[in-house]
């Protein structure tokens, strides 16, 4: 269902609703009010009734056809055209959801058009049926009150970002490796973020212009300068989370050039100590390979070896193999080998 409400207010109240939109364009001139359509993802046969019937223009038209704008606030005669992007944050996945909302807003009209769950207009609508001196202040009022639907549902996701960046915090300094994927995926969230929530400043600061051209409630202007300040303390905490998030991926860089550092250390060390066990080892080898050589050479047992017959040959070489193995040991010694 495309025509999610529609209905024609005078004096702030609900005088009629109408079960279709021709409809809708023939009674809103006989009430002498304003006609509020609730569209959701419109057809374009429907989307080209309504634009015809408000005379809007084909640019904006086209926009909320396409859908998949930035927030923006563009002024077309006397009609305004407002993109806003809603955001909600998602407990189960710990994500921020976000949605598009397009406003025509004239002198007897006010045409929404979702592209996503939220915001609530359904919310915003009962809330102004609910405050007829505010809704009798016109199309403008339904603008306000979908621009303060918009910024307050912004105060969830804030929250859920903190919370978010509160175990990133946690979690840097416990060493787990997934962490930097959470910090760039939370920074891209934080980024998107800023982009649906900087506009609102401008939207704001667009409509403040046009106050006293199209002389606009004063009681609705300081509605409206309200919700600017509230969307300024948002940009400032995305700000702020940005920079944390920034803040956190230069830490998290030095924790792990740290941890790289130490266990360089540690295979250094480890290189060393198994260096000086080598030594020994060689050390020890080659004291034990000049008795093992000459032992070797004279347990051959030939019959022309002459030294076998000697009689001074085994003492000879018993003292050669102590004196090399002696001279050995003190000169691998001399050096620390051993």
């Amino acid at each position: 269902m495309t025509v999610v409400d529609n209905a024609i207010y005078r004096a702030g109240k609900r005088v009629s609703t109408p079960t279709s939109l021709e409809q809708t364009f023939e009674e809103r001139a006989a009430h002498h009010g304003f006609a509020w359509i609730g569209l959701y993802r419109p057809t374009d046969g429907e989307l080209d009734a309504v634009a015809e019937e408000f005379q809007l223009h084909d640019l904006a038209v086209e926009d909320a056809r396409q859908g998949h704008q930035r927030s923006k606030l563009e002024r077309y005669d006397d009609t305004l055209f407002v993109v806003l992007r809603p955001a909600r944050y998602l407990d189960a996945t710990e994500t921020v959801e976000f949605g598009e909302v397009h406003v025509f807003v004239g002198h007897d009209f006010a045409v929404t058009i979702r592209h996503a769950e939220a915001p609530d207009l359904a919310h915003v609508r009962k809330r102004l049926e609910s405050e007829p001196e505010l809704l009798s202040k016109g199309p403008e009022a339904v603008l306000y009150a979908i621009l303060d639907e918009v910024v307050d549902e912004y105060q969830p996701v804030v929250a859920g970002l903190e919370n978010d960046i509160d175990e990133i915090e946690e979690q840097l300094f416990s060493g787990d490796p997934a962490v930097t994927k959470r910090i760039y995926d939370l920074a891209g969230e934080v980024m998107e973020f800023q982009r649906a929530t900087r506009p609102i400043i401008d939207i704001v600061a667009g409509l403040q212009k046009g106050f006293d051209k199209y002389g606009i409630d004063a009681e609705l202007q300081q509605y409206l300068r309200d919700v600017g300040d509230h969307a300024i303390r948002i940009v400032e905490r995305g700000d702020e989370f940005r920079q944390v998030l920034q803040n956190s991926l230069t830490v998290h860089a030095t924790l792990v050039a740290q941890r790289q550092n130490e266990e360089a250390r540690r295979l250094t060390e480890t290189s060393i100590a198994q260096s000086e066990q080598t030594k020994k080892i060689s050390s020890w080898a080659a004291i034990i390979f000049a008795p093992s050589l000459i032992a070797g050479i004279y347990g051959m047992n030939f019959d022309h070896m002459p030294e076998l017959h000697w009689e001074f040959g085994y003492p000879l070489a018993v003292a050669g193999m102590v004196v090399f193995a002696v001279i050995l040991y003190f000169i691998f010694k001399s050096r620390k080998w051993l």
